[in-house]
């Protein structure tokens, strides 16, 4: 009998530890809003087809939010704990006074997304073939915008005078509008680039991304106290993400459009290894998470020359690299 309920006071004090030590091991959640769903960002569905967010105890929710108003807009509500959007967008919040300012921690892309398509075929386009053509370009005050009239300003165009600019199509019409015989040039985003070259409704005669330089086009941001509070899931977020970068770096367009084939289920498999590979051969997709002074120098001389800087603002205000440092020199 004695041995009896020793052996019934031990089973019940596994039954209480049990439970106990497997709540000690429930992975953290982290609620992720993408401005949008593109293959641009591979490196992300990549981290999360491959488990590195679990490997690091975190359990991602990622949702699609369609713009970078209404993902800052997630992100400060509360409605999102990490938004992977443009840095231009911190820096539109911290001008309007923001006291809990949004900050740069992550770097997934590192060029502008978008491409120069003609109507006509041009092997041997320069960029002064743009004088006096019309040009259906994104709309005014967004990033892709930004970088359009700042290449376009570098080859010696001016956007208002060399060349009649639309600039007044919704984003989602832009592709179409085009393919009605609206503008002899338009700067479009993959894949509807490569579409267009397929079905022989334009073609891609230059990279915007390659011409502009560095800059912090699409990066994982949160909020200062989110990160203050949480700075363990932050390094392992980072850590995650930059398995996924050195994955990304070391596998072929064809292994990285095999993984996150799920994400683009509308998108035949060949065409999403052509979108890997064109933005992976121009250095599209950051080598690492870390946003440096040049990068965000480059964002500040992009949006001061279309006159969307609403204030100057240092690299160490909003862009915290010390997560990043970290993570990379482990």
């Amino acid at each position: 009998m004695k041995k009896m309920r020793l052996l019934l006071y031990f089973s019940l004090a596994l039954m209480v530890l049990f439970p106990l030590a497997s709540c000690g091991n429930e992975p953290t959640n982290i609620r992720v809003a993408e401005v949008t769903r593109s293959i641009f960002y591979a490196p992300q569905y990549v981290a999360l087809e491959k488990g590195f967010f679990e490997e690091e105890g975190l359990s991602v929710d990622l949702k699609t939010t369609w713009g970078g108003d209404k993902t800052m807009t997630s992100l400060l509500s509360d409605g999102a704990d990490v938004a992977l959007v443009g840095s231009e967008t911190s820096i539109y919040v911290y001008a309007r006074g923001a006291s809990d300012p949004v900050i740069n921690f992550a770097q997934l892309t590192q060029t502008d997304g978008t491409f120069l398509v003609a109507r006509e075929e041009q092997p041997d386009f320069e960029w002064e073939d743009l004088n006096d053509s019309t040009f259906l370009g994104q709309r005014k005050g967004g990033m892709p915008q930004m970088v359009g009239e700042y290449v376009l300003k570098q080859k010696g165009i001016d956007p208002q005078n060399d060349l009649n600019l639309i600039q007044n199509v919704e984003f989602a019409n832009i592709p179409s509008a085009f393919a009605s015989g609206t503008g002899d040039y338009v700067q479009l985003f993959e894949p509807t680039a490569s579409i267009f070259e397929r079905e022989g409704k334009g073609h891609i005669v230059a990279s915007f991304g390659t011409e502009s330089g560095h800059v912090p086009y699409t990066v994982f941001m949160a909020k200062d106290s989110f990160i203050n509070e949480n700075k363990a899931d932050m390094e392992k977020f980072t850590r995650a993400l930059y398995k996924a970068q050195n994955w990304v770096e070391d596998h072929s367009a064809g292994e990285i459009a095999d993984v996150i084939q799920p994400y683009f289920e509308d998108t035949e498999p060949k065409l999403i290894e052509t979108v890997v590979d064109r933005y992976k051969s121009q250095g599209s997709y950051a080598l690492d998470p870390i946003l440096d002074q040049d990068e965000w120098n480059n964002l500040k001389d992009i949006m001061d020359a279309a006159g969307e800087l609403p204030k100057d603002v240092d690299h160490s205000t909003l862009v915290n690299t010390e997560i990043a440092e970290k993570i990379i020199n482990e």
